[in-house]
């Protein structure tokens, strides 16, 4: 899904009056199938840019290695394969990422779930091509037999070991891996003495401290109209990650029905309600990532419930049911609104 977030505050690089300036590195490349952007504010002296994009490739290169869904020899990928249901080892970072993923799972009522291969396939995001038919009721009841991480894992964090009730049970961790990813590259900045950042992997981000003017870091959320690039709210952050996910620019259409790539884990079927995009902020980029997906799958009614009930800052922008199809309404969260008010 495309999750698309805008910074909104440029970096000045002159010195204030007198002032040393802060020594920023600004770094971009590829990863997870997207990009990354790194700005640095305040780096050690003694750190060069190359040593610094050096670091963040092989953190960035080890996320990928244990989660990536596309490197057939990933973690991930290696037990999607097996065909062993007994606990089996798995790594430090990977406990990590499934015991979000279980909180999540829980809070949300089950709308966040990494088991969803099956139905995400059966739709036409994987393998299926977009103009092949639409999934029968019993297609979905198939696919719905490998899906539901509650009943289809175990996972036993204390012995770092993890099991699958039948070898066809899979895990996707894309709603949730890159933002891992970014806060992995965080705290290798943290390490190496670096306070003031902002990560960004695919629009989902992280910011820490101030940027080199000595204030929170503005990003944009965006509009959620295909083909533009404009804002509809703004938020400051500091020491906080944020996330939104969109049904509004990767969809499928058949016969003339238009097919959301957000699909209800428990249903089986796309999303149907009016919410299109929905922006989270959390104390990390994992939580806010994970959090955005099960808030956009359960829409801005049910979300609203959930996020208050758990204090989560989530933004909510859905077509407004009773204009035209280019007419949007915006809701928040209590903690949401206290974030706008601390601006």
């Amino acid at each position: 899904m495309k999750k698309t977030l805008f910074v909104l505050a440029a970096l000045s690089l002159s010195a204030c009056m007198g002032e040393e300036p802060a020594k920023v590195i600004t770094l971009s490349g590829k990863t997870m199938g997207t990009t990354y952007n790194i700005t640095a504010v305040g780096v050690p002296d003694d750190l060069e840019e190359a040593a610094l994009s050096g670091d963040v490739e092989a953190v960035l290169a080890d996320v990928n290695a244990k989660m990536s869904n596309w490197d057939k020899n990933s973690e991930v990928s290696r037990f999607n394969v097996s065909e062993e249901t007994a606990p089996v080892e798995i790594s430090a970072d990977f406990v990590t990422v499934m015991t979000a993923a279980n909180e999540v799972h829980k809070l949300s009522d089950g709308k966040f779930d990494v088991t969803l291969g099956p139905l995400i396939e059966l739709w036409g995001f994987g393998p299926r091509k977009p103009d092949d038919p639409v999934p029968s009721d019993e297609d979905i009841e198939a696919a719905l037999a490998f899906v539901g991480q509650a009943e289809k894992l175990s996972l036993d964090p204390e012995a770092s070991v993890l099991s699958k009730s039948a070898p066809e049970v899979g895990i996707n961790l894309s709603a949730i891996a890159k933002g891992f990813g970014i806060d992995a590259v965080a705290a290798k900045l943290k390490a190496l003495g670096i306070d003031n950042y902002m990560v960004e992997i695919g629009g989902d981000l992280v910011a820490s401290g101030l940027n080199d003017k000595g204030a929170a870091w503005k990003i944009g959320i965006e509009k959620p109209e295909p083909g533009e690039k404009a804002v509809e709210q703004v938020v400051s952050l500091e020491d906080k990650g944020l996330a939104t996910s969109g049904d509004y620019r990767n969809f499928v259409e058949h016969e003339g029905v238009r097919y959301s790539h957000i699909i209800d884990p428990v249903t089986g079927k796309p999303i149907t309600h009016w919410t299109t995009s929905v922006s989270v902020v959390a104390d990390d980029a994992m939580m806010a990532d994970a959090w955005a997906t099960a808030m956009l799958v359960l829409g801005s009614e049910r979300g609203l419930e959930a996020a208050e009930a758990n204090n989560i800052a989530v933004f909510f922008i859905s077509r407004d049911e009773t204009a035209d199809k280019s007419a949007y309404v915006t809701q928040e969260s209590s903690a949401f609104e206290a974030l706008l008010k601390e601006k």
